[in-house]
């Protein structure tokens, strides 16, 4: 199962998935991108693929996805949880229905989703999960709060469900990208040029220069990190946290 498979991050890794010969049910929020989706990596000749139309923030869709997944392949192997980004905004911008929308999408949607594929994983002694969240877990980014607080939850959840299921072999890991060419990266750089009064293009060149490898990483090159967590390449790899950010982050752990 692949969340957010439309377009950037989450397509990338459905595509090297299906490269390797995995099954997939992808899943976004509008019905008709889903389907090009699916249409699209089937034409690659790829394994069998399953578009879903799902809202991450409804319990009832997520488990709709869940048991259409289910009835087409009989078990889920393995999850990656990607949700896109919540608004952006400072701390003193943002209202009661901002935070509780973002908790639903990053965080709740993350619980709900594991929570439905663990038990099937442990009885077969048998499972991987990554969740994609963003630099933000380690350095908080300025004009992010949402993302700062509710992805730093889901770095820990990564942490519980790590200790919870290793006794069961189910793996669960964090990757966590830096600046990625999305269009999400495109729309956070636009709205800094604005804050900062200077164009795009003038706004681009200044955070690229805060990248050590001197450019934004490519959707595939996260995707190939994705597709190494969740594979048995990892095997002995839980509860781990994998920077995919050209030398971003500057933490020592």
């Amino acid at each position: 199962m692949v969340g957010s498979a439309t377009g950037g991050r989450g397509i990338a890794v459905a595509k090297h998935l299906a490269a390797e010969g995995v099954n997939l049910s992808i899943s976004s929020r509008d019905t008709e991108t889903i389907t090009t989706a699916a249409r699209h990596i089937k034409g690659t000749g790829a394994g069998n693929v399953l578009g879903v139309s799902v809202d991450l923030g409804s319990l009832s869709a997520i488990e709709d996805w869940h048991d259409k997944t289910v009835r087409h392949f009989g078990a889920v192997d393995l999850l990656l949880i990607d949700t896109g980004g919540p608004v952006t905004g400072t701390f003193t911008m943002l209202k009661d229905s901002d935070w509780q929308t973002a908790f639903e999408l990053l965080l709740l949607s993350a619980i709900r989703l594991v929570r439905l594929v663990t038990p099937s994983m442990a009885r077969r002694n048998s499972g991987s999960i990554v969740l994609l969240t963003s630099s933000s877990v380690e350095e908080p980014i300025a004009t992010l709060a949402l993302s700062n607080v509710l992805r730093a939850s889901v770095s820990a959840l990564v942490k519980t469900l790590a200790l919870e299921f290793a006794s069961r072999n189910v793996r669960v890991n964090q990757l966590t990208p830096g600046r990625i060419a999305t269009d999400r990266l495109r729309e956070l750089d636009k709205n800094n040029s604005k804050l900062l009064a200077i164009s795009l293009e003038q706004q681009q060149p200044r955070s690229i220069s805060t990248i050590p490898f001197g450019r934004y990483g490519q959707p595939e090159e996260l995707a190939r990190a994705a597709v190494f967590l969740l594979s048995e390449a990892s095997s002995y790899i839980t509860g781990a946290t994998l920077q995919v950010d050209g030398g971003l982050l500057r933490s020592v752990c």
